[in-house]
């Protein structure tokens, strides 16, 4: 089958009249691209039956009227007819054809497919015989390939051995001409040492280079050359022993020679600097830098830096007696520290701006900026600042310091703090704006040497003059307060009370402030922790000397005060009358009572002083102390150690408190205590249950002066206080009843005094006294019962057995019946 012009596929086989013969030709072509089977299949049967069916169409259309049957052919009369005969003809008359035309498509195909195995096979045998030769040439090739390898390894191992001897050859020349230009120029340089050897001082005949303001750099550089040179000869030579005439006299040659060029080299130099001084002065950087790099070659250019700095104004006399008139002020009125701060602060800001300034001209003209500006910042703390440190921090003596009016040592220390600080800042502004490898630190600790050697004396001996001066002004603003108040109008105890100076809190804080001010000039100037923690232990000694001190003496006066109320107190009971002894009696209670509140006061300032000094150890002393070994232990011994004696005058003057309430206690039940409080008449008149005068008298009392103590008294020294007075309270009492006679309604009213003053002593919180209290109630009861039931009453309390026969004996009926007897027979049965 092939395709036909117009794209559409044909049969290529001729059809003949005869239908079961039919030549059919396949052609590979057709089942090459997009085969079909559908296709091919459709394209072989398609020439048959087309033909068929129009024979039945022609057949049908000549008949007319005829029915199509089942199978498709066209069924008409006749078929009919024959059909009911049992005669028919084929079905489907084609097949023949049809299974010929596939016999003869499979024969064909069968064909074809040898043919394509017969070429398979040879396009495999062609293929094999391709690959085999492919495999042989691709063999050559790459030994091809080694071989050429080979050849450029050895033409690169020939190229880098001819590089080598190229590069050998290069240096050898490069060397040659090294050693060429070296003893060109060492021909140069011997003429030129043989100018300079002529003859001494002689610079005449010198060559036109040396001359040429043009050449002054190579002039320089040659002449450095050979004055090195001259002075390494001249040094060997010494160091060499020879007795050889030609070696001495090349020596002394070599010594006009050096002498020679250090006179030249003076001259240049100062040629160079005087031009140096002229371009700076115009300001023409290009020259000034030109010179400097000349220069650099004397002495590594250290005349010419020092030259510049030297020259600078910001040296100069009148600049820095300024800077003293700045920071100073007036030289008549005193110096105060925030003027020397905000003039130092002004000061050193204009210094650091001129270093600045300074700093940028360097960097365009020298060629070691850094090693110019480490003069520079050496000359300004070697010389600018001392200068003005020194007529600012001027020592005060320590044996005969400047009074405080005058500033005292506590300005020179205040001043001494501000110009540390302010010149540390003026360090690290200095560092920021550079000054090469120069210890700035360093040199501005050295400025301060002197000063920090001996601080912590000066430190000690501020705060011993503040203290003095202070205390005087407390007993100048005293006596200035007696002598202007004056005692009229007043009670005399109270006048005696007043007239001593009190222990005040404020006083105490300002003993802290001075000595935080001192520990941060120590934070400042101890850079070392353990130096730091010695100073600070030193000044924190110094506060607690003061404070020890200073309430120690406050508690003296006060006890001063309890001593004169108690002579007052004697004297006035030698009075002439009754009447005079009774008032001087009641004006020595003010006096005492007075002075009773007074030292509870200072006791109380006391307890808060120590607690101010105590907190403040905590929060700023404690953790500066660690550093060193044994300095916080230490510390707190000492702490303890100072305030023991405060400690030992307060107990000294609450015991002294504890007389005075007593002995008012006693004046009070002698004058208020009547004998017929506890020995009433049997009139019929029902007991009096209310508290006798002397008992509302004394509780009264007590309350009235306790209430200083309750407020200045806290803790432990508070109980021990209340009990203490509690225990003498009723050893007083009892020695008072002592005196008394007392029938059982008698005895009712000392057990209604009694329930009164323990009800009053429980407010001391003391278990023993309340005790005490206690026990007098059930002793006074011996008092109300009946004789025959006193031997019942203490036997569930046998240790108040002594105590309660002192009592029976005070009975009103203690002899009529004859209690003694009684009693004594009782106690020997029960013991």
């Amino acid at each position: 089958m092939n395709e036909s012009k117009d794209g559409r596929k044909t049969n290529r086989f001729s059809k003949p009249a005869s239908t079961d013969s039919y030549p059919l030709v396949l052609d590979i072509e057709d089942f090459k691209g997009d085969f079909s089977f559908d296709a091919l299949f459709g394209n072989l049967v398609n020439e048959l039956l087309p033909s068929h069916l129009e024979e039945e169409t022609d057949a049908s259309e000549g008949h007319g009227g005829s029915d199509v049957m089942p199978n498709g052919h066209l069924r008409t009369p006749s078929d009919t007819g024959k059909s009911a005969q049992g005669l028919s003809s084929p079905l489907f008359p084609e097949v023949d054809a049809l299974l010929s035309l596939f016999k003869n498509s499979c024969t064909q195909l069968i064909d074809l497919r040898k043919e394509i195995d017969g070429k398979l096979y040879n396009l495999k045998k062609e293929v094999a015989a391709q690959d085999s030769s492919h495999r042989k040439t691709l063999t050559e090739l790459e030994k091809g390939v080694d071989g050429l390898f080979t050849s450029f390894a050895r033409l690169d191992s020939r190229i880098s051995s001819v590089g080598q001897t190229a590069a050998k050859i290069g240096d050898h020349l490069q060397s040659a001409d090294a050693q060429r230009e070296t003893a060109s120029q060492t021909i140069d340089l011997i003429k030129y040492l043989m100018e300079f050897n002529s003859s001494p001082g002689d610079l005449m005949e010198l060559s036109a280079l040396f001359s040429d303001d043009s050449r002054v750099a190579e002039a320089a550089s040659i002449a450095q050359k050979l004055r090195s040179f001259a002075e390494e000869d001249i040094e060997r030579q010494s160091m060499a022993v020879s007795s050889v005439m030609g070696n001495a006299t090349a020596s002394r040659g070599l010594e006009v020679a050096v002498s020679n060029l250090q006179e030249y080299c003076n001259e240049l130099e100062n040629r160079l600097l005087a031009r140096f001084d002229a371009a700076s002065q115009r300001r023409e950087l290009s020259t000034m830098a030109e010179c400097a790099k000349i220069l650099s070659q004397f002495n590594r250019g250290t005349s010419a830096m020092q030259h510049y700095v030297g020259l600078r104004p910001m040296f100069d006399l009148e600049v820095m007696n300024a800077d003293t008139r700045l920071v100073l002020g007036d030289p008549v009125s005193q110096p105060s520290p925030s003027n020397i701060a905000s003039g130092l602060s002004s000061l050193y800001k204009e210094i650091t701006e001129i270093v600045r300034k300074e700093a940028a001209t360097i960097m365009a003209v020298f060629p070691s900026p850094d090693d110019v500006m480490s003069i520079l910042v050496q000359r300004v703390l070697e010389d600018r600042v001392p200068k003005l440190l020194e007529k600012l921090l001027m020592k005060p003596s320590l044996v005969n310091p400047p009074p405080l009016e005058e500033g005292g040592l506590i300005l020179y220390l205040r001043m001494l703090a501000v110009a540390y600080e302010k010149t540390q800042e003026l360090a690290r502004e200095l560092r920021g704006v550079g000054c090469g490898d120069l210890d700035v630190e360093g040199l501005t600790e050295s400025l301060f040497l002197s000063h920090k050697d001996i601080y912590i004396e000066y430190e000690q001996a501020s705060l011993r003059q503040l203290y003095k001066a202070k205390m005087k002004e407390l007993r100048a603003e005293t006596q200035q307060s007696n002598e202007s108040t004056g005692t009229i109008g007043r009670s005399k105890g109270a006048s005696i009370a007043s007239s001593h100076q009190q222990i005040s809190v404020t006083v105490v804080t300002e003993f802290v402030r001075w000595n935080e001010e001192a520990i941060s000039r120590c934070t400042l100037f101890s850079s070392q922790p353990a130096t730091l923690a010695a100073n600070v232990r030193a000044v924190f000694t110094c506060l607690l000397d003061q404070v020890s001190l200073y309430i120690t003496e406050g508690l003296e006066r006060a006890r001063d005060s309890l001593t004169e109320a108690a002579a007052l107190r004697e004297r006035f009971m030698l009075g002439t009358s009754v009447s005079r002894r009774v008032a001087a009696a009641e004006h020595a209670a003010a006096t005492g009572e007075n002075s009773f509140r007074s030292f509870m006061v200072s006791v109380q300032r006391c307890g808060s002083s120590v607690a101010i000094v105590q907190q403040y150890f905590a929060n700023s002393i404690s953790r500066l102390l660690l550093p060193l070994d044994g300095a916080h232990a230490a510390a707190c011994e000492e702490m303890a150690s100072a305030m023991s004696s405060a400690e030992g005058v307060a107990y000294k003057g609450l015991q002294q408190c504890i007389e005075t309430v007593m002995v008012e206690v006693e004046r009070l039940l002698s004058a208020e205590q009547k004998a017929t409080d506890y020995r009433s008449p049997d009139d019929g008149i029902a007991p009096d249950h209310r508290p006798t005068n002397a008992c509302t008298r004394v509780v009264a009392y007590i309350s009235r002066v306790l209430e200083a103590a309750f407020t200045a008294l806290e803790g432990l020294n508070k109980q021990a206080f209340l009990t203490e007075l509690g225990n003498r309270l009723h050893k007083g009492l009892l020695n008072h009843w002592q005196k008394f006679t007392f029938n059982p309604s008698g005895g009712l009213r000392l057990k209604r005094d009694i329930t009164e003053y323990g009800e009053f002593v429980r407010s001391f919180n003391a278990p023993s006294v309340d005790e005490k209290f206690e026990l007098l109630g059930i002793m006074a009861n011996v008092f109300i019962v009946a004789p025959e039931s006193l031997s019942t009453l203490f036997e569930g309390t046998p240790s108040i057995r002594k105590d309660a026969q002192t009592f029976i004996q005070l009975r009103e009926d203690y002899k009529s019946a004859k209690l003694a007897a009684r009693l004594s027979s009782l106690w020997a049965s029960s013991s």
